[in-house]
């Protein structure tokens, strides 16, 4: 019989809805339960694709003996970090300070007022490794509880405190100079791999956000060093296995430097991520390698990550049907010399092999090669090629599929949205255009309420009841500005308005630092706050740099204001920590830009001329130029405000500071203009 989890949106919640543990999800009605029944709560925090969750689950949550004791003893409470990213944070907090470490499944036990005291992630079902078994585990905590109650509440006291005295004010009236940003290039370039590409060691995680930051620092200073770290590490990861090589689209991170076999996950965020950055590159560097991953990845995610909705799906399993019954990771994508063969036949099978990287001894378990594309002498028929990646890919298909997580997440859509309206643009791929707006309308319908206010999510067209966090307010007021400039419809900047007020309303202290929940939301033990970039933008510098494209097409003082504001914690931490705020250097390399405004004047949205112009605006590298384009007198976007044609023809208005060059009418001119590398 499904417990409680049958009615959720999450399709983290429902693969758990017919285990024989009486799943609550997180609600106060549970921890009402708890107090009626005097018991602790069992706390599991986990996601669609992560493969130990899966493990955990079917080792001890479908275990009847397990969920009978659980049952028992505790009320259990099931948490899609993914839905609730506050929760997570929160006591994933209280996990690192505890045991130095975390990761999921996250197991926490709590007293019925919430307050952690016995931390956890990954339990086995069996002693294993100095770990105890989790039945193990469960029988100290409720022999505890029974017979050492004040320790524990103690202990949960304890921790609770501990984790208020953590709060730090981060904000800093000053954002960062020239100073801080050097210094910030040169503590990534002692962190850099030269031989590899990326940062640090093993695991290795795409650098997304870190090289947005190099590709800026280029564009506005000319440091040659910045770029190559740029292009050198978008090189390593896209002839690496963590890509795709046959279909397109980025794992979620290598578990070796050499970028050769990734954890095979797909994540939504990670591919919006990478395809833009892969774009930038393109943009700037004009590299045939970087144009084909970014279009390669933009076709991922529209035909394997799409809703029937027009949303993006939040992830791809690493794990599939190895053709035996079992799951198995990576099954879907790896190849033996045998499988070569058997689908190409002998002659285009060594081809292939040489050209993929594929061996004998493989690269992965059992003989097993993730496929990737070796630096190697000589010539490769491209026709050929072709052809063996088409032939490939349609007896991959063939294989039983990962399963997806089908839920949309705002923040996550709009970061799919920024990067597909620009990608689009860039390569005259409207179709990718047309997926962005698909996805925005989507977000507007379903997502946002009569307020303004975001939902987190969404599923099967259904809302879901979570109260979107920061990071979805400033990553779809991003996914919606950039729309804005790709699209010259204004409506995309009044929506980025609305939800960036709600940012400046409810999500600030009033001295400029940033929380991750709104005001208004529902309190937890602590009120989460974290500036640090991790897999995604941290809400606080994707807000810090929503908010200044914001006011460089409004003109809007405080929202300038509040950008400059949040920027102080990237004053403090760019130069300690420069790998872990990119995001927030990238915005910083904006604000010391200008940014520069862009204003495209048309007779006609038609007009050939005034599409050449715009087209070159959106190509320019100035880092953060935002981009208005319409007809005269349009009331679309303030910064069309004044701005006449040129003797009846389109004209490019670049301002920088509150001063503005002279009108041109020449692409090439204004080319020029967005290229020259300023120092302020």
């Amino acid at each position: 019989m499904p417990n409680r989890l049958a009615h959720e949106t999450s399709p983290y919640l429902l693969q758990h809805a017919d285990n024989p543990v009486d799943w609550w999800p997180w609600s106060d009605e549970a921890f009402q339960e708890a107090r009626r029944r005097d018991v602790p709560v069992l706390l599991s925090v986990g996601y669609s694709s992560c493969h130990w969750c899966h493990v955990m689950a079917h080792e001890s949550f479908e275990d009847g003996p397990t969920a009978e004791f659980l049952n028992s003893h505790f009320v259990s409470v099931k948490v899609d970090r993914e839905e609730r990213p506050d929760v997570d944070a929160v006591y994933m907090e209280a996990v690192q300070a505890a045991t130095g470490q975390g990761g999921w499944p996250m197991t926490v036990f709590l007293t019925p007022d919430a307050e952690p005291f016995y931390f956890g992630t990954y339990f086995p079902p069996e002693p294993r490794h100095g770990m105890p078994s989790f039945r193990q585990v469960l029988q100290g905590v409720h022999q505890a509880w029974a017979e050492r109650r004040d320790e524990v509440t103690e202990v949960a006291g304890k921790i609770v405190r501990d984790l208020a005295g953590r709060e730090i004010s981060y904000g800093d009236a000053q954002p960062p100079g020239e100073a801080e940003l050097g210094q910030a290039l040169l503590g990534l370039t002692r962190e850099y791999d030269p031989q590899r590409g990326g940062f640090g060691g093993a695991p290795k995680f795409p650098p997304s956000m870190v090289i947005e930051f190099l590709l800026r620092h280029h564009a506005r200073t000319g440091a040659d060093g910045a770029l190559e770290m740029a292009r050198d590490t978008c090189e390593r990861m896209a002839r690496g296995g963590i890509y795709d090589q046959l279909g397109g689209g980025f794992a979620r991170y290598s578990v070796d430097r050499e970028w050769v076999v990734p954890h095979f996950e797909k994540m939504l965020y990670d591919n919006a991520l990478l395809c833009r950055v892969y774009a930038h590159l393109w943009r700037a560097t004009g590299s045939d390698l970087a144009g084909r991953v970014a279009l390669e990845t933009a076709d991922f995610m529209v035909r394997e990550l799409r809703t029937a909705e027009g949303g993006f799906a939040s992830a791809l399993d690493a794990d599939s049907d190895d053709g035996t019954g079992r799951h198995v990771e990576g099954a879907y994508y790896v190849w033996t010399p045998a499988q070569l063969t058997e689908v190409l036949g002998a002659d285009d099978a060594a081809l292939a092999a040489q050209y993929f990287g594929v061996t004998e001894e493989g690269t992965f378990e059992h003989g097993s090669s993730v496929l990737q594309l070796p630096q190697q002498e000589g010539v490769f028929d491209a026709e050929r090629i072709a052809s063996v990646r088409e032939r490939l890919l349609a007896a991959r298909d063939g294989r039983p599929a990962p399963g997806r997580d089908d839920k949309v997440v705002a923040a996550w859509n709009g970061l799919a949205i920024a990067a597909l309206a620009e990608t689009g643009t860039y390569f005259e791929r409207p179709d990718l255009v047309e997926a962005a707006v698909a996805a925005a309308d989507l977000l507007v319908r379903l997502h946002l309420d009569e307020h303004a206010r975001l939902f987190r999510t969404s599923k099967d067209g259904r809302a879901g009841a979570n109260a979107g966090v920061l990071e979805d307010y400033a990553d779809v007021a991003e996914g919606f500005l950039a729309l804005a400039s790709v699209t010259g419809e204004g409506v995309w900047l009044d929506f980025a308005g609305l939800l960036l007020d709600h940012v400046i309303t409810r999500f600030t202290d009033g001295s400029g630092s940033l929380y991750d929940t709104a005001a208004d939301a529902e309190q937890l033990i602590r009120r989460p706050q974290d500036p640090t970039d991790n897999a995604t933008p941290s809400g606080w510098t994707a807000a810090a740099g929503a908010l200044l494209s914001y006011a460089a097409h409004t003109g809007s003082e405080p929202h300038r204001g509040a950008a400059e504001h949040a920027l102080g914690v990237v004053k403090a931490l760019g130069p300690r920590v420069p790998r872990f705020v990119g995001w927030g250097l990238a915005a910083a390399e904006a604000l010391l830009d200008g940014p520069r405004e862009v204003a495209v004047v048309a007779p006609a949205l038609t007009d050939s001329a005034a599409k050449g112009l715009h087209r070159t605006a959106l190509l320019g590298t100035a880092p953060g130029a935002v981009v208005a384009f319409g007809t005269e007198r349009s009331d679309e976007f303030p910064l069309l405000a004044g701005r006449p044609l040129v003797d009846g023809a389109p004209a490019a208005y670049v301002c920088r500071n509150f001063t503005c060059d002279a009108p041109t009418t020449d692409p090439e001119r204004l080319r020029a203009a967005l290229r020259t590398v300023l120092n302020s």
